[in-house]
């Protein structure tokens, strides 16, 4: 089988946000990772690890403070105005609220016409035609494009979200935690839907979210962040049956298994203490303070984000 070619390349990213007083908040800081096409990168962390800040920096929702994000061989933080809009008909993203990201004003025709009517793609009948199309692909109907987003569940609204993504024809999409805000009886109608989507589509995602177990499902790869670092990165197989990286098992032990007696007699990972601030990152190793394995060289030097076997990324002194 050919090697895929890669899609989005992520070199020394940075984000970094002034918040007043001459501080510096640090979201991401120095990150790097590559997504090939038609794959499904997950990326996973504690709320507040620089997952979704890195989501929009990767899309220009955010200007990069430093680093590069490479598609097609430029760097999109690089462009020039008519580079850049050319970009975003390439690349979208699904928000994690699906209350919050429609224009409530709007009818739903017009929300995922939007995108449409920038880039000038269909006029008329053909436009009205498009949109139609559109919902169905995501699961709802024609009918539903004269209504307004108030009048429809959280699922619908996603799938809402879903379709407007979809309207310039994408061949990336960053999923910003797309099922957090759903029911658990729908997160799973939404994730088959993307992975129904990307076959029939060839999209290629970066899919950002907080459920292990779902990560692992919809994944070809994962990344494990932690206080705007990458700490591991592996295979989804090879991530979830053999975690290398403190922070990667705490966070796996606490998914939970459906066999009460084995829920019950296996040990989880507990980590003590509080996160540090990435105000001011502590020297060294950001996970420190709150690993059991921790050595002096940790509080010196931070790890490097090496490859420790085939395509399995740790960033750990003691790995």
């Amino acid at each position: 089988m050919a090697e895929k070619k890669t899609l989005i390349e992520v070199k020394n990213l940075k984000k970094y946000f002034n918040v007043g007083s001459g501080a510096i908040l640090k979201a991401v800081d120095d990150i790097s990772f590559a997504i090939k096409e038609g794959e499904t990168l997950g990326l996973v962390g504690e709320s507040g690890c620089g997952k979704s800040t890195t989501g929009r920096t990767i899309i220009r929702l955010y200007e990069a403070t430093g680093g590069e994000v490479i598609y097609n061989g430029k760097n999109i933080h690089g462009l020039n105005k008519a580079e850049a809009k050319e970009f975003t008909k390439q690349a979208q993203m699904i928000f994690q609220d699906p209350y919050a990201s429609l224009n409530p004003r709007i009818t739903v025709g017009d929300i995922v016409g939007e995108g449409i009517d920038i880039h000038n793609l269909y006029s008329g009948k053909q436009r009205t035609e498009k949109i139609y199309e559109l919902l169905n692909t995501v699961g709802l109907n024609k009918e539903h494009a004269s209504r307004f987003p108030h009048e429809f569940s959280g699922g619908q609204r996603q799938r809402i979200g879903i379709a407007r993504s979809l309207a310039i024809e994408p061949k990336f999409i960053v999923c910003d935690e797309p099922i957090s805000a759903l029911d658990v009886s729908i997160q799973a109608q939404v994730v088959n839907l993307l992975i129904k989507l990307q076959r029939e589509l060839g999209l290629t995602y970066l899919f950002i979210a907080h459920d292990l177990s779902m990560v692992k499902h919809i994944s070809d790869r994962v990344g494990v962040m932690y206080l705007g670092t990458m700490v591991e990165m592996a295979s989804s197989e090879e991530l979830y049956m053999n975690p290398l990286h403190p922070y990667t098992q705490a966070l796996l032990s606490a998914i939970p298994i459906a066999d009460p007696h084995v829920e019950k007699s296996r040990q989880r990972v507990l980590l003590e203490g509080d996160v540090p601030s990435p105000i001011n990152p502590p020297p060294g190793c950001r996970f420190k303070a709150r690993c059991r394995y921790a050595k002096d060289i940790c509080s010196q030097e931070m790890p490097a984000f090496r490859e420790i076997s085939k395509d399995h990324f740790v960033a750990c002194h003691i790995v």
